[in-house]
């Protein structure tokens, strides 16, 4: 093993063991990288290192990133989409739509649990926060489910996983980030949120047959209710007039952008004034909403941009040490054909969702593969959305899945964690499915895309 693959191996391991130490993560990339860059300079110096890293190059590239990084107009889009997803949280769209959707679908076995994949799939399509939707629907549906006796695991389960799928289905921030990390035209935020629309709808759809078949396999886990009301043409336009609102944001959002109105960015603006109006008339809006608001969105943005400082330094020095190129000739010399080589990076990538966020895999990992997965010949919108699919299992994989900390800051005391555990374990399977399938037919992600242009 040479130098230069000891130091970059060397650079991955620091990274994770102080992982470990409970530190901010933007400071342990950005620690990390000033640590090896220092060693960098050591091994050019003294051990005439074959890589061009030098700390003077290191130092004189990072302004410039940062600058670049604050100067996009791309990420712009994601505090505006932040605020809009947090502002529609407190307007009370979610409530009404619960209230009324439970009277269409409650005679249905197994009708609520479905009522909150489709109310999950309407938050996903114009929000985007996987926090605030798992929040949500958990303190919507779960006493509700409950009430109505059906098995905890399922109710947990069905509430913690639909809300991970605003991660996905677009407008979504982790989309945005992609796009931002790949900087190839061939790649934009507006192609990765047309290649992720069925995906995200396939995955639901997928949600809602377990739900289907496990009912009706076994009725006891979600009973029907005694006391349902008939189907009646009132309940059916109240359900219509509860989702006109939201469904007119999400065209107003992803129309905009898939027909070339506007761009992301813009569109952004579109639906943060949109959440606003619909705060508005459901007489939701104040200074206080407003405040709080502003103060989340700054924050979760605040979050996201210091990782992505970390990031940038960190894949600087990580570049410099030759990183790219190791891990290039790593892939390459698998000799296990493209296809294995896919395969590989895919089981990597959800192997890491145990232990990493979505943001650290996404401003580290996907720079690093995407390139030899294009050079590979594989498309590389298509790749970006399977890489996406993956980090979404990230969400619902112990011990670091962040939506099984959300929900369970909502659950009722009767709920435990091995009730999480247990409910979301299916869902994981669906989406390991889903991303079987998407890979097996491509024109599933790349159509859309295709007929765009």
């Amino acid at each position: 093993m040479s130098l230069e693959e000891m130091m970059v191996i060397g650079m991955f391991l620091t990274f994770v063991v102080l992982l470990f130490t409970g530190y901010p993560v933007a400071w342990v990339l950005g620690g990390t990288a000033i640590v090896w860059g220092l060693i960098g300079v050591v091994a050019v110096e003294y051990f005439d290192a074959d890589i061009w890293f030098t700390w003077h190059s290191s130092v004189s590239l990072f302004p410039e990133r940062v600058w670049d990084i604050v100067a996009r107009e791309t990420l712009v889009a994601l505090p505006m989409f932040i605020f809009m997803g947090i502002m529609l949280d407190r307007s009370g769209v979610a409530e009404k739509l619960m209230k009324n959707m439970v009277k269409l679908f409650g005679g249905v076995r197994g009708g609520y649990a479905i009522t909150v994949v489709i109310i999950g799939v309407l938050l996903a399509a114009s929000t985007g926060i996987i926090g605030a939707s798992v929040v949500l629907l958990g303190m919507l549906s779960l006493p509700v489910m409950l009430e109505s006796k059906y098995n905890r695991s399922l109710a947990v389960g069905t509430a913690c996983s639909v809300g991970t799928l605003g991660i996905l289905i677009p407008p979504s921030i982790m989309l945005v980030l992609m796009a931002d990390r790949l900087a190839n035209p061939n790649a934009s935020v507006g192609d990765l949120f047309m290649g992720a629309f069925f995906p995200g709808f396939l995955l639901a759809g997928l949600y809602i047959a377990y739900i289907l078949i496990y009912a009706w396999v076994k009725p006891d886990v979600a009973p029907v209710p005694k006391s349902v009301e008939p189907i009646t043409a009132e309940i059916f336009f109240a359900v219509i007039k509860a989702t006109l609102p939201t469904v007119f944001l999400i065209l107003a959002v992803l129309g905009s952008i898939f027909f070339g109105i506007a761009t992301p960015t813009e569109a952004s603006g579109v639906g943060a004034a949109g959440a606003m109006l619909l705060a508005l008339i459901n007489r939701r809006l104040s200074w206080a909403v407003l405040k709080d608001s502003l103060q989340q969105t700054t924050k979760t943005s605040a979050f996201i941009f210091a990782i992505f400082l970390g990031a940038t330094a960190f894949s600087v020095v990580l570049r410099g040490l030759g990183g790219d190129q190791v891990i290039e000739e790593t892939l390459l010399g698998l000799d296990i054909g493209p296809t294995g080589v896919l395969i590989v990076v895919l089981l990597v990538t959800f192997l890491l969702g145990f232990f990493l966020d979505w943001v650290e895999i996404t401003l580290i990992v996907l720079p690093l593969v995407a390139p030899v997965m294009q050079g590979l010949g594989f498309d590389l919108v298509w790749f970006t959305i399977l890489f996406a699919v993956c980090l979404q299992t990230s969400f619902l994989t112990p011990p670091v899945g962040f939506a099984l900390f959300y929900i369970k800051g909502v659950c009722p005391p009767e709920i435990t964690v091995k009730h999480i555990y247990k409910g979301v374990a299916p869902f994981i399977l669906l989406q390991l499915l889903g991303l079987l399938i998407i890979m097996l037919w491509p024109p599933i992600v790349t159509w859309l895309p295709s007929v765009a242009y």
